[in-house]
């Protein structure tokens, strides 16, 4: 291992998003990444053909993610897909109300619900956000929504977008917010979100940072500058470091982190946690049926390749996700039960058609979230540990999902590079 300016620990979205800014800058970044390959819940596995994310993803048009990749010019595929479906109520199949003509078919409100319903999407959709005054969105909604069945859309809307299920605990303004991004569409991508990261990783080698896999951190001390220790006994010291880890890894790898922000982070954050299974079929037993949220269950169904390629020979690529909140006990035959269910509800006959599955009981969707009772934001420096940075899922200033991987990154890239300028370090040549 050289000598490098800043330090990376962790080779995901955020490490390799914030590797590329601060290479381009013309600094010296080296990324250790503990596994054999790089994404950490980004990566797609390839099962029989077929390509499964590692649980749920979304990346918003809009959103943070798709502009910082527009900024690093790193170029992905894909499609956003359209949202015609079902509506999960009762054990049952109704149609969406998701345009005009589907919310007037459908059988899921009465005329006066159906009017409400019209109204409240209107209302978000032109809705500053910013300006909802600081609340919870279950009193948001009860303030806005009088028909019950309009609340039970609204909330199934707002967990979609969100992965989130507490509307007791979810600050309004930032569900709105992002369910504000979501009406402008999720894009599915192409060859999965491995495509991302391999794509970044390209961006960041060419950039000229170092990239290292199979290289553990297991401490990291200030010591005037930061001496990173690693499991295979070589150590080495940096001015300049980036944790992208959770919080309560990041606590236990810095040394002295008690009573820092890297304490009060442990202590505030609240992880969400989702069940998912992805199934892949040789074909389709029922065609029509591609897309599903459930209204009195957490659930959702969605055909992937109805809007992008997941496979070389036509084989289909379905995902279904329990939303669990912040739960973190396993449920996990229980939940793959009632996953099940609701592939026999919209794909009748599947298990004949099955090329590969994959369970994933109880799956980190985001290390923190945006909740009514939150404090501050987090990062992107550890003011009690000069040079130690903070990038990740679980570092939001307002965004949530993989746009807070994307701009955390690019927060703390920009602020080394700030500190960087300050006190007159050269640039790599």
């Amino acid at each position: 291992m050289n000598k490098c300016d800043v330090a990376i620990v962790g080779g995901g979205i955020a490490g390799l998003t914030g590797a590329i800014y601060l290479a381009k800058a013309g600094h010296s970044v080296t990324v250790f990444e503990k596994s054999n390959e790089l994404g950490g819940r980004a990566r797609t596995i390839n099962k029989n053909g077929a390509l499964f994310n590692l649980g749920g993803h979304a990346l918003y048009r809009g959103g943070a993610a798709e502009g910082i990749l527009k900024e690093l010019e790193v170029k992905i595929s894909g499609t956003v897909p359209d949202t015609k479906g079902f509506a999960i109520w009762n054990g049952g199949l109704l149609e969406l109300p998701d345009s005009l003509k589907s919310m007037v078919k459908t059988r899921l409100l009465t005329w006066s619900g159906k009017m409400e319903l019209g109204k409240i999407m209107m209302k978000v959709r032109k809705i500053d956000a910013a300006s909802i005054p600081h609340m919870s969105l279950r009193k948001w909604a009860e303030n806005e929504i009088k028909d019950p069945m309009v609340r039970h859309i609204f909330y199934a809307l707002c967990r979609t977008s969100t992965y989130c299920i507490n509307p007791d605990q979810q600050l309004a303004s930032a569900v709105i917010q992002q369910v504000q991004l979501g009406m402008k569409g999720v894009l599915y991508i192409d060859g999965g979100w491995q495509s991302i990261v391999d794509n970044l990783r390209k961006k960041a080698v060419a950039s000229g940072a170092t990239i290292l896999k199979n290289k553990t951190v297991s401490s990291i001390e200030n010591v005037g500058q930061h001496q990173l220790r690693f499991t295979d006994g070589e150590a080495m010291v940096v001015p300049y470091v980036i944790v992208t880890a959770g919080p309560e890894q990041t606590f236990k790898l810095v040394k002295n982190a008690e009573g820092t922000l890297l304490d009060r982070w442990k202590e505030q954050a609240q992880p969400i946690y989702a069940a998912c299974l992805d199934v892949a079929l040789r074909k389709l037993p029922n065609p029509h049926h591609n897309f599903a949220i459930g209204i009195d269950q957490h659930i959702l169904f969605s055909n992937h390749s109805r809007a992008s390629k997941l496979s070389e020979d036509g084989t289909v690529v379905l995902q279904l996700i329990k939303y669990l909140g912040t739960e973190k006990e396993e449920h996990g035959l229980e939940n793959k039960r009632e996953l099940e269910k609701i592939m026999n509800l919209m794909q009748p006959g599947w298990e004949e058609e099955v090329v590969a599955k994959q369970f994933l009981p109880h799956i980190t969707v985001v290390h923190d979230s945006i909740k009514i009772g939150d404090t501050q934001h987090f990062g992107p420096n550890v003011p009690e540990i000069p040079g130690l940075y903070m990038a990740g899922d679980g570092t939001g200033h307002g965004e949530m999902l993989v746009d807070t991987a994307f701009a955390s990154a690019k927060r703390a890239a920009n602020a080394i590079m700030r500190q960087i300028g300050a006190h007159g370090l050269p640039k790599e040549a």
